[in-house]
């Protein structure tokens, strides 16, 4: 297996968009299973390239607390739609629902 060159890829919506390029042409019936596995692999190394990217971003501390407090907010919005309709949110005993294990 040959080493794929991504440096062309810089920004995150550059391998997105690549990433969006390659879903659709590996969906294509016409492409041979052996296109399709260089694609993978390519797909592959532009992730690696997305991690680096990640890893090697440097935050200002104003940013930092932004993003953190962005995801505290979907965090939040997470746990009140999965508690929805629960038992113990309707005043009920969740013992009282469960089926009879006998």
């Amino acid at each position: 297996m040959a080493r794929v060159d991504v440096s062309r890829y810089q920004t995150f919506g550059d391998i997105t968009e690549r990433l969006d390029d390659i879903v659709a042409q590996v969906r294509d019936k016409d492409v041979s299973l052996e296109r399709s596995l260089d694609l993978f692999d390519e797909a592959i190394a532009l992730g690696s390239k997305a991690v680096s990217l990640v890893d090697a971003t440097d935050f200002s501390p104003e940013e930092e607390a932004r993003l953190v407090e962005e995801h505290r907010s979907a965090q939040g919005g997470a746990d009140d739609a999965e508690g929805e309709g629960g038992a113990a949110e309707k005043g009920g005993d969740p013992e009282a629902t469960a089926p009879d294990e006998e």
